[in-house]
């Protein structure tokens, strides 16, 4: 019975020998007699794949796939549901400032927010604390209006969400958008009013506020579970603990604690001696350090395990953040994963996963606004050069988008190069050639780059916080802003003679119909109610005399200079006009 091996749409041919367990050189030397001249690495596609396979003999069948196995979230929770009880995985959300990190402080004791740049979050963070003998893993992201994308995956990763709201604050806009991206993920919601210590605090506002959300509290008839703490001082913290717990074991949260690992990365960075770390959620089975993962277009055999703590460990099972080394690259800031048998098995999945991406998405960093400016490059966009470097994957997906959201019609980001960890010589070489200004998010450059940078005339700016970052960005593009033109008119000159005409000057006179004629000003060349030239006015005569200016009704004499010989004739009208600039901001 002959073998059968499912195929991509394309794939390489060391990928197909290797899945034919023949050499490379052979399948090479098959398609060169086929007219096909393809290295290891390059590509064929499905029918030429079939064609060579039979040229070969081979005792397999080759079909195409029809459909990928769907380790999605949803389909991961739904066969877990008989599976054994897990602990529950919590995210806490909430606007910039209204004390998430404080508040995970007071649960974990893992006292993050003096290590937070500005106080705020800056990417996802994974804890896990005991509470009554039960383990909780918490999930912070980040609450400024940039970690949007961020803060939706923190979302759809988790079983309950805790919104924080600050007592003396109330909701505000990213507390919204943590409760809409709550509801979209189809997650329970459990409110923090936090803060109550703080004078004016007033949690019966927040109440009504909740309901304006369509969030109607217990006490009101509704589900939404309301505990009022305070961070600072402890204050009902384990009745919070509590009421999560209570949620969770309504939802009788399930995984298959058994089989291989699955799940999600939620961060990802390099670390100098280490190689791509990543930070990845178990959803469910079982990760071991030595087993092979599969993350998105990248693989690898876990050299390290270790709790987000980093103390190692040999395995951990469903609802356990973890982070993983021995990545070829650094995974994708959202990817899912999945431990695979065999090296050979990982290589394979990785790259049809690759080439997918590169197959469905190679203009993915084609935003709207680019595209936009592709079609009206005519109106020549005034573009600032950009390289971004960032310390993890979600930073730097987070930095870009809100980069892309500064666009207009008249001024763009154009971001020539971005990646992860620090900034290197490659990035300062990309930047003079490109003429792009580097900026790194929580990332450092070494003190000889600084050198070439500086022989380079490259500017680096270097930010821990990411609003402080964008508006710097947003101060470079308002320069390339055109100035706003205020057109003020003056007044209107009846043409009655003729004096001088050369190229660039013309002299005439006339009688003030209109207004007050001053010097020097802009004027507009009127005939039959047409314009037909725009002239500079460098004088003005009445008389004899130099005139500062010309009343209505009054005669005197013009002094214009021209781009080009200009024929003026009598009756023809000069609009006079002067025009300021105003600097414009985004």
């Amino acid at each position: 019975m002959s073998r059968i091996i499912q195929l991509e749409d394309s794939i390489t041919v060391g990928a197909l020998a290797e899945q034919l367990d023949i050499p490379v050189t052979k399948l090479i030397g098959e398609l060169m007699k086929n007219g096909v001249l393809a290295t290891v690495n390059e590509r064929i596609d499905f029918d030429t794949a079939v064609i060579i396979v039979g040229e070969l003999e081979l005792d397999v069948e080759l079909e195409q796939k029809k459909e990928e196995v769907d380790y999605t979230r949803e389909a991961r929770r739904t066969k877990s549901n008989q599976g054994d009880p897990r602990p529950p995985v919590v995210a806490v959300m909430g606007h910039v400032d209204h004390g998430k990190t404080s508040l995970l402080d007071a649960i974990c004791g893992s006292k993050v927010t003096s290590g937070e740049a500005g106080g705020i979050t800056q990417h996802i963070s994974a804890y896990q604390a005991n509470h009554k003998d039960r383990v909780i893993t918490f999930l912070d992201t980040p609450g400024h209006a940039a970690f949007a994308a961020i803060r939706e995956h923190g979302a759809h990763l988790t079983d309950v969400v805790i919104i924080v709201v600050a007592a003396d604050d109330g909701i505000m806009p990213q507390t919204v958008e943590a409760i809409r991206f709550a509801k979209q993920a189809g997650v329970k919601i459990v409110v923090a009013v936090n803060k109550i210590d703080k004078e004016g605090a007033d949690s019966n506002r927040i109440k009504q506020q909740l309901s304006e959300q369509d969030l109607l509290i217990e006490e009101w008839g509704g589900d939404i579970v309301v505990v009022e703490v305070s961070a600072k001082t402890g204050k009902n913290i384990e009745q919070l603990l509590d009421m999560v717990l209570l949620v969770a074991d309504v939802e009788d949260l399930r995984a298959d604690a058994v089989g291989p690992g699955q799940g999600l990365i939620i961060e990802a960075h390099m670390e100098q001696g280490r190689g791509p770390v990543a930070v990845a959620l178990i959803e469910a089975g079982v990760v071991k350090r030595g087993d092979f993962v599969v993350a998105g277009g990248t693989y690898a055999k876990i050299r390290n395990l270790e709790s987000t703590n980093g103390q190692s460990v040999s395995k951990a099972g469903p609802s356990t953040p973890v982070m993983m080394t021995g990545f070829k690259n650094l995974p994708e800031f959202g990817d899912d994963f999945l431990i695979v048998a065999n090296e050979k098995e990982a290589r394979i999945q990785a790259g049809a996963m690759a080439a997918s991406r590169e197959k469905s998405g190679h203009n993915q960093d084609l935003s709207s606004s680019d595209l936009i400016r592709i079609i009206n490059r005519k109106n020549e966009v005034n573009e600032l050069n950009i390289v971004i470097k960032a310390d993890v994957k979600g930073s730097l997906t987070s930095v870009i988008d809100s980069l892309r959201a500064l666009d207009t019609d008249e001024v763009a980001v154009r971001i020539v190069g971005s990646g992860i960890g620090n900034i290197t010589e490659k990035d300062v070489h990309l930047a003079s050639t490109s003429g792009a200004v580097i900026y790194g998010f929580t990332t450092q450059v070494a003190g000889s780059v600084k050198q070439i940078a500086n022989r380079d005339r490259v500017p680096i700016r270097l930010f821990s916080v990411i609003y402080e970052l964008i508006d710097d960005v947003r101060g470079e593009l308002q320069k390339l802003l055109p100035p706003e033109v205020i057109r003020t008119d003056l007044g209107r000159l009846l043409v009655k003679g003729v004096f001088k005409t050369t190229k660039t000057e013309v002299i005439c006179g006339g009688e003030v119909t209109k207004g007050k004629l001053v010097a020097p000003a802009l004027a507009t060349v009127m005939r039959d109610d047409e314009p037909i030239a725009e002239v500079e006015v460098t004088g003005l005569k009445r008389g004899p005399q130099e005139a500062k200016e010309v009343l209505e009704g009054e005669m005197c004499g013009v002094s214009l200079k021209t781009e080009a010989k200009l024929d003026i004739k009598e009756n023809d009208r000069l609009e006079f006009y002067k025009v300021e600039t105003k600097e414009r901001t985004l």
